[in-house]
């Protein structure tokens, strides 16, 4: 979708209730960044929706923690945030992991949910829910060394362990 008021891509959508009746709003970055800091004032002096939700979140703050973010890459395959961003597309499966904590928000508010729930192809090859499950594991454990509960880790390894012997043997 493209921002309403140029062809950039829309990457904000806001929805206003004025009036009873919706007014929904596509805009870019640029355009939202300007309709966000607009402190219009209604007829009862009371501030918008708009202009409360400026104060709030602190454009300034965002934008720079967006371009730290726009900076990150794969290192597979070298895509950044930012390209992520504006093409809509990542370049290879290994984004998923190392973008997880921007992506994991966009896809539950499309999907309502973060993992794979439907059918699944004909083709697919066996023990992809175990693969899946280890590479969550994983995941887990080196959160747990980094937050030092070992005792958390040593429980996921022995698991780890159990999943790796069933698919071995």
């Amino acid at each position: 979708m493209k921002c309403q008021h140029c062809e950039k891509p829309a990457t904000f959508h806001i929805t206003e209730l004025t009036d009873e009746v919706p007014e929904e709003l596509h805009l870019c970055e640029e355009h939202a960044r300007t309709y966000l800091m607009q402190a219009d004032v209604t007829e009862d002096d009371v501030p918008s929706i708009a202009g409360a939700l400026a104060q709030h979140l602190k454009i300034n703050e965002a934008a720079e923690q967006l371009a730290k973010l726009d900076e990150q890459a794969c290192p597979l395959c070298g895509i950044t945030f930012y390209e992520f961003r504006h093409v809509g597309r990542l370049g290879c499966p290994h984004d998923y992991i190392c973008f997880e904590d921007e992506i994991d928000p966009i896809i539950s508010n499309i999907h309502s949910a973060t993992t794979h729930v439907g059918k699944k192809p004909r083709g697919a090859a066996e023990g992809t829910d175990k693969r899946t499950e280890l590479i969550r594991l994983r995941r887990e454990i080196e959160q747990a060394i980094q937050v030092e509960d070992y005792e958390k880790a040593s429980l996921l390894r022995d698991q780890i362990a159990g999943i790796e012997e069933e698919h071995s043997g």
